[in-house]
C-alpha cells in the first residue's frame, strides 16, 4: 500500500520508512528540505515529497493516494525551544495533518506520542490507563498532540491510532550515545541510587509495532504502549552495557541535588538567550524518574512481540557506534 511518513529523515522515522519499503510498500517521506539524509532515503527507493505539517497545498499533494499516515515528526527536547514551537509542531500541526489526511481520503493516521505523557511512574509497570502527568514541555506538547489528533479524527471521520514508545535505541541513535560512551570510556557517573526502572525499546521492534498500529483493523481508535520485552533498573542497564563492551561497570555514585540545582541555574541563564544549556534538569530526571511499562494490550490486540533481547540490542548498538568511530 501507499504510506506517508513524516519525520523520515530522523532516527525512528528513517528506520520505519526503510522497514516498510522492504515490505514492498510504496513509501512517501514528507521532508522540509533536501539534504544528505533525504538523499539517502531516495537512494533506498523512498519517494520524497517536499512539505511541512503546517503547509496546506504541498501537504495535500503529498497525501494523494496515501492509505496510511505515520506521523513521527516532532520537536524533541530542546531547552532553548519556546513553548509555542513545541505546540506548533507537536500539537497544532498534528491536528492539521489529521484533517488534511481525512480530506485526501486516507484511511488511518498513526500518531507517535511518548510514554513520557505518564510522567514518573509511581506504581510500575504502567499501562495505557495509568495517570497522565507529563513533566516537561515536550511531554505536555505530545499529550496535547494526542488530544488534538483525537478531536480532529472525530470531526473528520478518520481512523486514528496512538502509539506511545518508551526509550528508543539501536543503530543510528544519537540520544543514548552519551550513556554508552560514558560506560565504555569508564566515565559514567550514576546520580542517586540508580534503583529507578529504565525501559528501552529496540528500534526494529518499535517500527514493527508502528506497522501493526497502521495495519491491524482492531487498532483503530486505540492507544498502545510500545516497549521492549525486558525492564531493568538503571544500575542493571549500565552493568549490561559494560558487560557487552567488555569493561568494568561504573562504581562512582553522587547525590542528585547539586546537579539539579546547577541545571536549573543553566536554564535560567541560557534559555532567555535562546542558547542550549550545557546542563538542564531534564538530563537529571534520567536518574530520578522511573519508567517501566506494561505492553499486554499491544501483545493481545496487535500481536506485538519484541524480538530483540536487551543484551542483543546493546551489542548491535555498540557495534554500530564503534563502526562510526563514536566510542
Amino acid at each position: 500500500m501507499r504510506v506517508l511518513i513524516t519525520g523520515a529523515t530522523g532516527f525512528t522515522g528513517g528506520h520505519l520508512a526503510r522497514s516498510l519499503r522492504r515490505k514492498r510498500h510504496d513509501v512517501v517521506a514528507l521532508v522540509r528540505q533536501r539534504d544528505r539524509r533525504s538523499a539517502a532515503l531516495e537512494a533506498d527507493g523512498i519517494t520524497l515529497a517536499d512539505g511541512d505539517l503546517r503547509e496546506g497545498v504541498r501537504l495535500r499533494s503529498a497525501l494523494a493516494g496515501v492509505e496510511i499516515v505515520y506521523n513521527i515528526a516532532a520537536i524533541y527536547r530542546q531547552a532553548s525551544a519556546a513553548q509555542a514551537e513545541y505546540h506548533a509542531v507537536n500539537a497544532s500541526g498534528v491536528a492539521w495533518l489529521v484533517e488534511a489526511a481525512a480530506a485526501a481520503g486516507v484511511k488511518r493516521v498513526v500518531q507517535c506520542s511518548t510514554v513520557g505523557v505518564h510522567g514518573d511512574v509511581e506504581h510500575p509497570p504502567a499501562n495505557e490507563d495509568a495517570p497522565l502527568r507529563p513533566g516537561d514541555e515536550y511531554q505536555r506538547s505530545k499529550l496535547a498532540g494526542e488530544h488534538a489528533a483525537a478531536e480532529a479524527a472525530k470531526r473528520a471521520g478518520i481512523e486514528l491510532t496512538i502509539a506511545r514508545p518508551s526509550g528508543i535505541y539501536g543503530p543510528g541513535d544519537g540520544r543514548l550515545l552519551k550513556l554508552f560512551r560514558g560506560v565504555v570510556r569508564r566515565r559514567f557517573v550514576i546520580l542517586g541510587s540508580g534503583a529507578i526502572f529504565y525501559h528501552l525499546t529496540y528500534v526494529d521492534d518499535l517500527v514493527e509495532g508502528f506497522r501493526l498500529c497502521g495495519e491491524v483493523p482492531a487498532a483503530a481508535g486505540r492507544t498502545y504502549i510500545l516497549a521492549g520485552g525486558e525492564v531493568t533498573t538503571l544500575v542493571e542497564l549500565v552493568a549490561r552495557i559494560a558487560r557487552q563492551a567488555g569493561v568494568a561497570p561504573p562504581g562512582l555514585r553522587l547525590p542528585v541535588w547539586p546537579f539539579w540545582m546547577a541545571g536549573a541555574l543553566c536554564e535560567a541563564v541560557c534559555v532567555p538567550l535562546h542558547i542550549e544549556p550545557p546542563l538542564y534538569r531534564r538530563r537529571i530526571d534520567f536518574f530520578t524518574k522511573s519508567r517501566a511499562f506494561d505492553i499486554s494490550r499491544a501483545r493481545a490486540e496487535l500481536g506485538y512481540a519484541p524480538a530483540v533481547g536487551l543484551d542483543e540490542g546493546i551489542r548491535r548498538t555498540l557495534a554500530w557506534y564503534r563502526a562510526q568511530g563514536w566510542l
